[in-house]
């Protein structure tokens, strides 16, 4: 890649999970390569996470630059920007001339919802599958892959799978754009090498105990 600044957009709003947006703003931020991230949102108030933090966006949807990577992230607070004309609609303005167009967890349900990933294989947090699945013009991946790339001309889309799922696709998508040294370069800067304490982080292998209270969590 040249030096020209790769430009980000990560589209945030009331109700995203932190780690769908913190975890990939890591890898996409690192110093290995020229990329410029932006945290947008309808204002630039300060935006609130489940988890109390707060976010403070770096530029509107009205003002945002043209990107070269839209990514959205996942979080209780999908349910409504689903219905947010205005969330959707900067969805499809940008969606429909970033080159790069990704999400984590159930943010594949967004870009569902704009009509970004008609005709693409998809994933997204494994208890919004069915979700996922009633979109006839997706093809949903079978099980719970951590990320899904897929590309159809000039136009790549890339989904995670839930919540944790972001960091792999980030790492993922930078190996498509920068090459193998770069993001092999970011994953020593981060350390990068998950070993889990319990094996239940995946549907296919947790105890039927663990997912059967996750799944009422739910």
């Amino acid at each position: 890649m040249d030096n020209t600044p790769f430009i980000i957009g990560m589209p945030i709003y009331p109700g995203a999970n932190l780690l769908d947006i913190t975890g990939p703003y890591q890898v996409f931020a690192t110093p290995f390569w020229h990329a410029s991230v932006k945290l947008v949102a309808a204002s630039l108030a300060p935006v609130k996470m489940p988890e109390s933090v707060k976010l403070v966006p770096d530029v509107t949807f009205d003002d945002c630059p043209p990107l070269d990577m839209l990514f959205v992230p996942g979080g209780p607070g999908q349910y409504d920007m689903m219905l947010d004309e205005r969330y959707i609609g900067f969805l499809k303005r940008q969606g429909a001339s970033a080159k790069y167009v990704g999400s984590d967890c159930v943010g594949a349900l967004l870009l569902a919802a704009a009509g970004l990933l008609d005709g693409y294989k998809a994933t997204t947090h494994w208890a919004a599958l069915p979700c996922l699945q009633s979109f006839p013009q997706i093809e949903v991946v079978p099980m719970y892959p951590r990320c899904v790339i897929d590309r159809k001309g000039d136009n790549v889309r890339f989904t995670g799978g839930g919540v944790s799922s972001g960091i792999d696709a980030a790492f993922e998508i930078v190996g498509v754009i920068a090459g193998q040294d770069t993001v092999r370069a970011i994953q020593l800067l981060l350390q990068y090498a998950p070993s889990p304490p319990f094996n239940d982080g995946d549907p296919a292998t947790a105890s039927p105990t663990v997912y059967d209270k996750v799944w009422q969590a739910m």
